[in-house]
């Protein structure tokens, strides 16, 4: 889930920097440090939207940066469980594929994808069923459920599993198919016509 993220911090603006407004020194240095992080409480942060900066800094004796308080907003980006999602197949692999969601990617694995019988074909970029000849390949937009969400500080860059085997959940043609179906399944049967036999 996206959300706007307000964070507080004490920004170190060095010399150089202090060519420009103090606001616009403050929003690059806090670009460069919290842009395309991953953190625990707030989970990805994707870019830096607006920052309020204290014009009073302060000095530290032998550095000739000045050090200020800035308020800021961050837009994030983090992951719910039981959250449902699109995204966009980015990679095959032969346990599964890796699905593009907001700023970082998902673990479908194959267990995940369907009922049916699953062969996976790398060299393709393809996973086929057995049975109903469905695929899915890299550049497919699908709809998942996140089952799985883990940001701790071992997790390197998140790691997150979703699954398809649900109803409605797939690639995006596949549920197209089943609304089809289910119109079609719902409808009352024709009321026979007067006098026919």
């Amino acid at each position: 889930m996206f959300a706007i993220v307000h964070m507080s911090d004490v920004v170190r603006i060095p010399p150089n920097r202090l060519t420009n407004s103090l606001k616009d020194a403050a929003i690059q240095i806090l670009k460069e440090k919290y842009e395309s992080m991953l953190s625990p409480e707030v989970g990805y942060v994707v870019m830096i939207t607006d920052a309020e900066v204290s014009s009073v800094g302060k000095l530290v004796a032998g550095d000739g940066a000045t050090y200020h308080k800035v308020t800021f907003k961050a837009l994030t980006f983090y992951p719910k469980l039981q959250e449902i999602v699109e995204g966009e197949v980015v990679e095959i692999t032969d346990f599964g594929a890796f699905v593009r969601i907001g700023p970082t990617d998902a673990l479908l694995h194959l267990s995940q994808i369907t009922d049916d019988y699953l062969k996976s074909d790398v060299k393709q970029g393809v996973i086929v069923a057995n049975q109903s000849s469905r695929t899915l390949k890299i550049g497919s937009k699908i709809r998942a459920r996140i089952t799985a969400v883990s940001l701790g500080k071992g997790a390197g860059m998140g790691k997150i599993g979703i699954t398809c085997r649900q109803p409605f959940l797939g690639a995006l043609e596949w549920i197209q198919e089943e609304i089809k179906k289910g119109k079609g399944a719902g409808q009352p049967a024709a009321a026979p016509k007067k006098g026919a036999k």
